[in-house]
């Protein structure tokens, strides 16, 4: 797998250490010099020192071959353009970094559904231990090819009810997300806008769980 990550901030550096662990192909973009020339020293990866929003420079990374991009600059705009910019090359996953929710909103309607939001979810798990409250990590709950997604209702599932949705084999709705608010599953809601539906399934099936909840993934 060929891999371009796009900001050398922490989360950034931690994701290339990991996929060359892996023994996967990674090239980074940095576009602070000091800090891309530290990496060309110590990671054995390919490193550009460069400002990851250019075309060209995307270009250069030979982003048409990437089987991913992972945009995790420290500007969430920029993040979004470098996912644009990466559909539009056809990329098969394109990995954003967004901080704020306002883009959030924006990147969830401009069709990206691989987003992070470190800020958040550090926040609560601090809020839960300042509570006193033991949760379980999902890096703990998520084995061997199990997985937990959150789906944005699409227009083509809003006013159904969970229960006429039928995903496929071996996948299950946990609840949806309204706001501040979590229904669980057993309760039926009927789905409305911007409803997050968070649902477990098998890794090989994220792409038909996607497709019984409206969402096409853009070639």
């Amino acid at each position: 797998m060929r891999i371009i990550v796009v900001g050398a901030g922490s989360l950034g550096i931690l994701l290339t250490k990991n996929m060359i662990e892996q023994g996967r192909e990674v090239i980074i973009i940095e576009k602070d010099e000091t800090t891309a020339k530290e990496l060309a020293e110590t990671l054995d990866c390919t490193v550009i020192n460069a400002e990851g929003t250019r075309p060209d420079i995307l270009e250069k990374a030979d982003l048409a071959s990437a089987d991913a991009i992972v945009a995790c600059t420290n500007n969430d705009q920029n993040n979004i353009l470098i996912g644009l910019i990466a559909r539009d090359a056809k990329v098969e996953k394109i990995i954003l970094k967004i901080d704020d929710q306002q883009f959030m909103d924006v990147a969830n309607k401009l069709g990206f559904y691989y987003m992070i939001n470190p800020s958040s979810i550090s926040s609560r798990y601090i809020s839960d231990v300042l509570r006193g409250i033991n949760t379980i990590e999902l890096s703990n709950l998520v084995r061997s090819d199990v997985r937990f997604m959150g789906v944005i209702a699409s227009e083509n599932v809003i006013d159904m009810r969970l229960s006429e949705i039928s995903l496929p084999e071996h996948s299950a709705f946990i609840g949806i997300y309204r706001k501040s608010e979590f229904i669980l599953a057993k309760n039926d809601p009927k789905l409305k806008e911007k409803d997050e539906v968070i649902i477990v399934t098998k890794a090989d099936l994220i792409q038909d769980v996607n497709e019984s909840m409206g969402r096409i993934i853009k070639e």
